[in-house]
């Protein structure tokens, strides 16, 4: 055999070798010395936090800081993640052979800043479908022509500078403070129902009150638009859950409310009931917590559609005086189905199209409006909403505004003080809480809209 010959068989197994051993180390694998098996699977933890620059505990003891990767051996691990300023985020992971696990801690900072975003009231406040704009009411300026309904943009612009409110609309004759607000599905319009009137108003601009027309005679056909539109969307969202669950979900729960991201699904359940295992094919390095998936009356849950998973967000409430806790009866529907959703008073719709023609019936319609709005909102009917990472909820109660992971777990709370509690909304990019409170308590003047800074 040749020189040659042997040189290039032996360099072909170096390379092989070095490919072979560079796999190996990329999947986790290291020397073990002294045991039985010369490589040894490790997983990988990728410590990641926002923001950055957190110090990571693990058993408690400090170890690394974010955003920085570790290979350890397989097992479970207390993971804190500090940082000063913030409020901890604690965790406890499994880690796996050759699989890697990522925290994705997001950090709230413990001493927020409240800055206020109106100065002349904000009444009966009502966030867009689009979770880009609220609108408000405006009773208490000094300059009368200044009284009317607004629109805040939650939206930065590029220059990062906020957009002041701008008024859509003038008192001068309409007492907007009495005025039942629906959004339309696209953000773009607003209805007002105000006594025996009822105005379409363009959202993006200031509508003139000579150039109002009531449109009580086409009501019909523009809340039967409306409720199409919005009950499709909903059927497209309902078709990207495994096969048998959007039936089950339909018979066995209420308010529906997918994440922004329309990866993870809230709900209420009616029934007791077992969620099937095996809805989708199991995914490496899914989450390891705690998942819950005997349906329990009246809890509320969270369904992760890619990982099949199935989390418990809130318990049933207890039940008062021997009664069983009602179940709110929001419910979205089908858009085959041609149904207004049942509506979150007392008093129950007709079923069908049927509905809309006894608009003459001014109550049923405040019904209807109200019906419309929590289809894209749960702001009327329940204290759980989705944060704009599509991975935390925002819990409100009375005095005390918190927020938690998808999976029920590091429960901080972000705002305890002063505050309407119908009302605490995020700003799209995650950056602030919107609340409305009136910080003197001693003054008569109307709640304004502060922004709670989270970033």
């Amino acid at each position: 055999m040749s020189r040659r010959l042997i040189l290039s068989l032996l360099s072909l197994l170096v390379i092989s070798l070095g490919t072979f051993a560079a796999i190996k180390f990329a999947q986790g694998y290291r020397p073990s010395f002294g045991g039985p098996q010369a490589l040894k699977g490790t997983g990988l933890l990728v410590a990641n936090s926002f923001p950055s620059g957190a110090q990571v505990f693990l058993n408690g003891k400090l170890t690394t800081a974010t955003d920085d990767t570790l290979n350890l051996p397989p097992g479970d691990y207390q993971v804190d993640i500090k940082k000063d300023g913030f409020h901890a985020w604690s965790k406890r992971l499994k880690l796996e052979p050759e699989l890697v696990t990522q925290t994705n801690a997001t950090l709230f900072p413990a001493v927020p800043t409240l800055r206020p975003l109106t100065f002349s009231g904000a009444l009966n406040p009502l966030p867009s479908p689009d979770g880009q704009k609220i609108a408000y009411v405006v009773t208490a300026s000094a300059n009368p022509t200044q009284t009317g309904l607004w629109v805040l943009e939650l939206t930065q612009s590029p220059s990062f500078l906020r957009k002041d409110p701008r008024q859509i609309a003038r008192n001068n004759g309409l007492d907007f403070s009495i005025a039942t607000l629906a959004w339309s599905p696209d953000s773009s319009q607003i209805l007002v129902h105000l006594d025996k009137n009822n105005f379409l108003l363009d959202a993006t601009r200031f509508n003139d009150n000579l150039e109002l027309k009531d449109v009580t005679a086409r009501l019909t056909l523009i809340l039967s638009d409306w409720e199409e539109r919005l009950a499709k969307k909903q059927l497209q969202q309902l078709l990207t859950l495994p096969l048998a669950l959007p039936a089950l979900l339909l018979e066995s729960a209420t308010n529906l409310y997918f994440s922004p991201d329309e990866t993870k699904l809230l709900y209420t359940a009616t029934k007791d009931i077992n969620l099937p295992q095996g809805l989708l094919p199991p995914l490496p390095a899914s989450s390891t917590q705690n998942q819950q998936r005997q349906l329990a009356p009246n809890a509320t849950y969270v369904y992760d559609l890619k990982e099949d998973k199935n989390f418990l967000v809130s318990p049933p409430p207890p039940a008062e005086l021997g009664n069983e806790a009602k179940t709110p009866p929001h419910k979205i529907l089908l858009v085959d189905s041609l149904e207004i959703p049942p509506t979150t008073s007392p008093s129950a719709l007709p079923a069908g199209r049927q509905a809309y023609t006894k608009l003459q019936d001014f109550p049923l319609l405040i019904d209807t409006l109200a019906a419309l709005t929590a289809q894209y909102t749960p702001l009327p009917i329940q204290p759980l909403q989705w944060f704009p990472t599509s991975s935390h909820l925002i819990a409100i109660a009375e005095g005390k505004i918190t927020v938690l992971e998808y999976d029920g777990l590091n429960q901080t709370t972000i705002f305890s003080g002063t505050f309407r509690p119908g009302f605490a909304y995020p700003a799209p990019n995650g950056s602030q809480m919107i609340i409305l409170t009136n910080l003197n308590q001693d003054s008569d003047l109307p709640p304004n809209l502060y922004s709670i800074d989270l970033k």
